[in-house]
């Protein structure tokens, strides 16, 4: 149900407006989104490379850089289904205008943090507010537009998306290296454009809300989602730090176990689950998640550490370490949807497993990577190899989490895919950094850095094999079928083809109170 900015509420009977796209209140909606969602597209771009000089300036630990990547995505990946909720019990215009607003605010916060715990802090805060706009700007998109506009208007929002992922390297490179404290203006420059999107949202977003959404929301089971999710981390994080014996390391899995026991319980029992549990009673939704989980933790882990590799060890500028990783973003933009639509054609089983063979095998060559190495004979091949297997997995990958699941079904089941490719990267970030041996200050120093990063890409690689193989065993051909004729004529794109770029969310979030 939508509304006019201008009025309560739609008078009884009344039907919802319903926008063009070729409209200029529809394009000044889409404005709205797309500018909302790309600052945290931007963000995540941006951060990356800035943690080296970060941890130079505040000296922060390797465990220290872990947390400001992973206070951000903890929030982020434990309250993003609350925020979709939040938005179809409160309004959705008036959600994403709130997380904006936060983000904005929590953006400031990073920027004059003068040490490591509050820059972490603040990052925590940031997750907040990207865990309240980000299903917001999509389920806007859903609730404005016309629905022979609506699968166009998602394509649009999710390719300049991708637009403001691929900027990111560049502006995140040119301001963090303009000076010593550049960092902060990394945080900073998303007020500016904050500011840009309440005012579109207030002037020319309608607001929306589901009728139907229940009056209760499951609290509970958020908050123990985000304890699930700390305790663990914390507790892997530290491990490398402290030791697996520490009793505070131990205390904080024991947490991180029970609160995910408990969620189970509680999402079991409770009459408005904020995932309901019969979603999973279907082996292919269930196997996709953990072929996500497996592989959307191993390059999250690699990716975070190339980057802070490329500065202290190659001797890249900050600039420079952006730009390496671009070509991902770019391939990304040219081939995902035609992998979607190849896994139409053929069924997800083969690109589901040799798009992650291709993943680790770009990953395994990036051990060449060291002091003094070419960009183009020893950096760019496995960046192309890594970015043509992330390009066939994801769009297959979206398309059969969301074929899988019952259509009532198809917010939550996008929303529970996202937490989970956040959560793996989480998890993956914490623990794969002390698998490999890196901990302390450990990137300072050459010699360990290059060998532990090594060891940190292989062990991501042989993850991403694992997941390929976990696909080739599990996900079945015809799970895509039900989508093959509307496809075929063209009435509505298959689904493959509507998912996120790698930086952004890495798949769509969930579009609440469209699957009743």
């Amino acid at each position: 149900m939508t509304q006019d900015r201008d009025t309560p509420g739609p008078a009884p009977g009344e039907a919802p407006e319903q926008l063009r796209l070729a409209s200029t209140a529809g394009r000044w909606v889409l404005v709205g989104a797309v500018l909302g969602s790309g600052i945290a597209f931007l963000d995540a771009t941006i951060v990356n490379v800035a943690l080296n000089r970060i941890g130079e300036q505040l000296d922060a630990s390797l465990g220290g850089l872990s947390w400001i990547v992973n206070g951000y995505t903890l929030t982020l990946a434990s309250l993003i289904l609350l925020g979709g909720s939040l938005g179809d019990r409160f309004g959705r215009r008036r959600v994403f205008l709130v997380g904006v607003v936060w983000f904005a605010v929590a953006s400031v916060l990073c920027g004059i943090a003068p040490n490591t715990p509050t820059l972490i802090a603040a990052r925590a805060l940031q997750g907040v507010g990207g865990a309240l706009l980000t299903p917001g700007s999509l389920a806007i998109l859903q609730a404005s537009f016309a629905p022979q506009d609506r699968a166009a208007a998602i394509g649009a929002w999710s390719g300049l998306g991708g637009v403001a992922t691929a900027i990111g390297p560049f502006l995140g490179g040119y301001l963090v290296g303009a000076a010593d404290w550049g960092w902060r203006l990394a945080f900073l420059i998303n007020v500016p454009f904050a500011v840009v999107v309440v005012w579109v949202a207030l002037r020319h977003m309608p607001e929306s809300w589901d009728p139907q959404a229940p009056r209760r929301i499951d609290v509970l089971g958020a908050v123990l989602t985000a304890a699930g999710l700390a305790g663990l981390t914390y507790g892997l994080i530290q491990a490398g730090e402290q030791g697996v014996g520490n009793p505070l390391v131990l205390a904080a899995l024991v947490v991180g176990v029970g609160a995910f026991a408990a969620f189970v319980l509680v999402e079991r029992r409770s009459p408005n689950p904020m995932v309901p549990l019969d979603i999973f009673a279907n082996p292919q939704f269930t196997w996709t998640n953990v072929v996500t989980f497996v592989i959307y933790g191993a390059f999250g882990a690699a990716l975070f550490l190339l980057s802070i590799y490329l500065q202290s060890v190659v001797g890249y500028s900050p600039l420079a370490a952006g730009l390496a990783s671009l070509p991902v973003t770019v391939v990304m933009l040219l081939l995902s949807a035609r992998a979607g639509r190849l896994a139409q054609r053929i069924g997800p089983r083969l690109p589901m497993t040799a798009g992650p063979l291709l993943v680790a095998a770009g990953l395994a060559l990036m051990v060449r990577i060291g002091e003094g190495s070419a960009y183009v004979t020893d950096i760019l091949p496995a960046v192309l190899v890594f970015s043509l297997g992330l390009s066939l997995t994801v769009a297959p990958l979206t398309a059969t989490v969301l074929a899988a699941a019952e259509q009532r079904h198809a917010g939550v089941a996008s929303g529970v895919n996202n937490a989970v490719a956040r959560a793996g990267s989480l998890l993956a970030v914490a623990v794969i950094p002390v698998v490999a041996g890196l901990s302390g200050d450990a990137y300072t120093d050459v010699a360990r850095f290059t060998a532990g990063f090594r060891t940190a890409v292989l062990v991501s690689a042989a993850l991403c094999a694992l997941g390929g193989v976990i696909a080739w065993l599990t996900i079945r051909n015809d799970v895509l079928a039900a989508d093959a004729p509307a496809a075929a004529e063209g009435t509505e794109p298959a689904v493959a083809d509507r998912h996120c770029s790698v930086a952004a969310p890495p798949l769509c979030a969930p579009v609440h109170g469209q699957e009743r």
